[in-house]
């Protein structure tokens, strides 16, 4: 420490950057003076930088086209029919035979056990001059090379026989060359190589690809920086944004520009392997099963936005591995997805539910939590009030509407609208939950002080709407009172400080869904089981209504519900059918299909293109299953096994001989083989036959491709890239 109160840069290096001279350096040599070492690149103490090559190899590895729900990153792909392998002890018994019966046909040639006739094609072709001379040399090069032609003849048939050339295929140093060191994979050309950015320098952009590919080599960039780096250049593509002012943020920035709002890169953590390249996240290894496909059998297993976007219902018992093995690693895609300006997500379950960390989402609302930073906006951000009418009724008595669409379903939307219209006139924002169950039972001041609000304002036609509103409230059967039984639910203690419309707290809307952002809502799970499933009607149908309205589809928006229970209404049904147009999807997880109403089961399994069944299914919910997977055509088998009789003493002793060695008597085995259709997946098998961590999946793009129900292991899709 020197006399002026700072740490000299010599020897330390605790202060890297070299402070001013000063008078207490008057005495110094100049030499020594000049001996500052250089300020390092790095703080002291941090481990090095790593350098480009993982990255380099993750961007420039082979993504081949593949089958729907593929893992595609480093894929090989395989035939669609399972070629015939032959068993090893088949196989190289058969190779072994073939030789020994070509060395006895070689044998028995060169003894002369078969006469001279082999040589007759010499004799023919070759004159006697050539044959007969006196040159040792040149006869024994003419006999000999007949012979080995000969030897050569044999070996290419019982080669062919005995299947040599497999057995080389399979047991040969080039198939232990290429399992001891697997193939390397060769660098691109540099007008195809990824990480050259060729499409930039296509445009033009020659400086923004220099730096990205020096930053890429560097270690600098990540797959999220890749991904929303192209994510912006489509958007130049496009017309949204220029090429001028993309090209200065990124020879500026390198590989942190077009970042997103919350500034973020990447996730805190990861728990499942993504590729965002292609946009998957692989959830697991499809079995090695006969009742998979060949092309799928050990193939990794992904989900992704051309997935999603035809949604996607799970069902399966508690502790069967929805959330784990199903949500959480959508909800992480997708976050990384967002982060890249591709998507947007709102994840929806209980409170501890394991959905991610609160450093993985832009917004986190915890309703009934006093620590909550972000409310929920109870009318999703609409101010027309039909609209939010529409919205109120299906979250309140959604589940109570008859399947067809009935009439409950309208008079609660018209109830809602009759009240909804006229306070918004009056007081420019819609009503708090107290404020509406106070309406909705009829309190003569709330009323009465509306309807003077409207007399004073003249709004005559908003003046019949309470009248009719008020005729109503007397007579039997009024859904007004169901209404308020059911809003009753949100006006609790636990939700005072909640759904606020005065403009006092900071509500979450899901108009915002027009942004890439991240959004997890905690329901309340602990005595306000009732009003979670209010919430979660709520939020579908929010979501439902936001995203179909949207200017920009480019952006593909999801919403994940863990626990769909008391959700599937016949308008949520509707409402999923159209998300495809919309770009947009939804994943429901339900523990039973019983607690969705019988006659809307079929329907929602037909509007949901991806459906998975989790171990532990019922009987009865697997039945459901096997009848939207439908049944197939398939071989089957019949083997009939016959007993030979012998007629001749010789037969007769030769068949004691055979029963006495094998120990049974013999037989003759007849095979018919014929087609039958049969079910792809009974409910049987989905209840008895899914191992634990498994499930069976089948998958629809939004393009209309398919692929059959798949016995997936879900156990093996963690671990990071």
């Amino acid at each position: 420490m020197d006399s002026d109160g700072t740490r000299d840069t010599q020897g330390t290096h605790t202060n890297p950057v070299p402070r001013p001279a000063g008078p207490q350096d008057a005495g110094r040599a100049p030499a020594e003076a000049a001996a500052v070492p250089p300020r390092p690149k790095l703080p002291p103490g941090a481990p090095p930088r790593p350098d480009g090559s993982a990255f380099l190899s993750w961007l420039r590895a082979p993504r081949p086209e593949a089958a729907p729900g593929v893992w595609r990153f480093r894929y090989t792909p395989r035939p669609e029919e399972e070629p015939e392998r032959i068993p090893a002890r088949q196989l190289l018994s058969g190779a072994f035979i073939a030789f020994l019966v070509g060395w006895l046909v070689w044998s028995l040639l060169w003894n002369g056990y078969l006469g001279g006739w082999w040589v007759v094609p010499l004799e023919l072709f070759t004159p006697d001059s050539w044959r007969h001379s006196d040159d040792r040399v040149g006869n024994a090069v003419l006999w000999y090379g007949y012979y080995t032609l000969i030897a050569l003849a044999i070996m290419l048939v019982v080669g062919r026989l005995g299947r040599w050339g497999e057995v080389w295929r399979r047991y040969g140093p080039r198939a232990w060359t290429q399992a001891a060191t697997p193939g390397a994979e060769r660098p691109p050309a540099p007008e195809q190589d990824p990480a050259q950015w060729p499409h930039l320098r296509a445009a033009g952009a020659h400086d923004a690809a220099d730096r990205l590919a020096a930053d890429a080599r560097a270690g600098l960039m990540g797959d999220v920086d890749q991904a929303r780096i192209a994510r912006a250049w489509q958007g130049v593509r496009s017309g949204r944004h220029s090429m001028a002012s993309f090209s200065a943020a990124v020879v500026k920035d390198g590989a942190a520009a077009c970042l997103h709002p919350s500034g973020e890169r990447d996730l805190p953590a990861r728990h499942a392997r993504h590729d965002l390249v292609t946009g998957q996240v692989r959830l697991g290894t499809t079995a090695d099963d006969p009742r998979n496909p060949y092309l799928y059998r050990g193939t990794g297993l992904a989900l992704g936005p051309e997935l999603l976007g035809t949604s996607l219902l799970a069902v399966g018992p508690a502790g069967s591995g929805k959330s784990g093995a199903l949500v959480r690693p959508l909800a992480e895609s997708l976050c990384l997805h967002a982060l890249a300006g591709r998507a947007s997500v709102v994840v929806v379950g209980a409170a501890g539910a394991g959905l991610g960390p609160a450093d993985s989402y832009d917004v986190v609302v915890r309703i009934a939590h006093p620590e909550s930073v972000y409310d929920l906006d109870l009318y999703g951000g609409t101010t027309d009030p039909d609209e939010a009418a529409a919205i109120i009724a299906e979250a309140l008595v959604g589940d109570l509407a008859d399947p067809p669409p009935g009439s409950d379903s309208r008079r609660s939307t018209t109830v809602l609208a009759q009240l909804l219209g006229p306070f918004k006139a009056v007081h420019g924002r819609f009503p708090s939950v107290p404020e509406l169950r106070q309406l909705l039972d009829g309190a003569p001041g709330p009323v009465a002080a509306l309807r003077k609000a409207l007399t004073a304002t003249g709004h005559e036609s908003l003046l019949r709407e309470l009248d009719a509103r008020e005729r109503q409230m007397g007579h039997p059967g009024d859904v007004g009172a169901v209404l308020a039984d059911r809003i009753a639910l949100l006006d609790r203690p636990a939700f005072a400080g909640f759904f606020d419309t005065s403009g006092q707290s900071r509500p979450f809307s899901l108009k915002a869904l027009d942004h890439p952002v991240r959004v997890r809502i905690d329901l309340p799970e602990r005595g306000h089981a009732d009003a979670s499933r209010i919430l979660a009607r709520l939020v579908l149908a929010q979501f439902t209504a936001s995203v179909t309205v949207r200017d920009d589809r480019s952006l593909f928006a999801c919403l994940l519900l863990d626990d769909a229970t008391g959700v599937v209404t016949p308008e949520a049904v509707r409402a999923v059918q159209r998300l495809r147009s919309a770009n947009a999807g939804v994943a429901l997880t339900l523990r039973t299909l019983d607690d969705v109403p019988r006659p809307l089961r079929g329907p929602l399994l037909g509007a949901t293109g991806c459906r998975m069944a989790f171990a532990g299914l019922t009987p009865w919910d697997g039945q459901d299953f096997a009848e939207v997977w439908g049944k197939e055509w398939t071989e089957a088998r019949d083997v009939t096994d016959r007993q030979i009789i012998a007629e001749t003493p010789a037969g007769k002793a030769l068949h004691v001989v055979r029963q006495v060695i094998t120990g049974k008597a013999p037989t003759a085995r007849a095979v018919t083989v014929r087609q039958v259709e049969r079910e792809r997946w009974s409910a049987s098998e989905l209840a008895h036959g899914v191992p634990a961590g498994h499930a069976v999946l089948s998958l629809t793009t939004v393009k209309g491709e398919h692929a059959p129900p798949l016995l997936v292991d879900l156990r093996g899709g963690a671990g990071r890239v």
